[in-house]
């Protein structure tokens, strides 16, 4: 089973798996906008967190997440587009315990670019609620590097 699997994640990969790269750029657009303010360096932050998932960057070049993370900070701006992210967060729980990490990651990245803010960790908790994973054993095991883009 293991190696269909392998095989599975390779295709999908370079297929490109829209499910997981929304859900990426949902968890990071919805902490991006959560203290009100869009910062260029976060939006960079999160396209080279994205980037460096392999199957999100075998499957989608850098124009297509930008215009998709610019598409999730618009949703993010109201209530209901916040929701919509989530949801589209959560289309994914169901998917394997590194995928779902990865995406928190992401959006976690994005959040610690200057120290993460009160308000980002409630973005970063229903982030980590829709993903079912464990934000501050996430957060204890992946501490931010302080030079990400270098």
């Amino acid at each position: 089973m293991g190696i269909f699997q392998d095989l599975v994640e390779s295709v999908t990969a370079y297929m490109g798996d829209k499910t997981l790269m929304h859900a990426a750029v949902s968890a990071a657009s919805n902490v991006i906008v959560a203290d009100s303010e869009v910062e260029e360096a976060e939006v960079e932050v999160a396209l080279a967190a994205m980037r460096a998932n392999p199957i999100i960057e075998k499957g989608y070049d850098t124009l297509m997440l930008e215009a998709e993370l610019f598409d999730g900070i618009a949703r993010a701006r109201t209530r209901v587009g916040r929701a919509d992210n989530l949801s589209r967060v959560a289309a994914i729980a169901d998917r394997s315990v590194e995928q779902r990490n990865s995406v928190f990651l992401i959006a976690a990245d994005a959040a610690d670019h200057e120290g993460i803010s009160e308000v980002e960790h409630l973005a970063l908790e229903e982030v980590a609620a829709a993903l079912s994973v464990d934000k501050d054993a996430l957060l204890r095991l992946a501490p931010v590097k302080p030079a990400i883009l270098s």
